[in-house]
């Protein structure tokens, strides 16, 4: 049996796989396999405009190649996690 946080990261690693490669490489999201996973997957997602679509790929493809590849991924899902913590310790206190 695998452990919480074990199955966590298992499900961020199968989300991006479950988007990636629709549309070319099978290890990146392009601008519309990005825009899918953040609709469908994140409940802010719908409420994106195609303009912060765009400027959320601008900022999470450092190296420009207008894909975001699996580290790049991840530096978002760490982004993400510290917006969640801080909005849990403000309804802490």
């Amino acid at each position: 049996m695998s452990c919480t946080l074990d199955q966590a990261i298992g499900t961020l690693v199968h989300v991006f796989h479950k988007y990636s490669g629709k549309e070319g490489d099978k290890n990146t999201l392009s601008k519309q396999e990005l825009k899918e996973l953040v609709q469908k997957e994140l409940s802010l997602g719908p409420k994106l405009k195609d303009a912060e679509i765009t400027k959320l790929m601008a900022t999470l493809d450092h190296n420009k190649d207008q894909e975001v590849n699996f580290q790049e991924y991840v530096t978002f899902l760490a982004a993400m996690a510290m917006v969640y913590h801080e909005e849990l310790t403000k309804h802490k206190c």
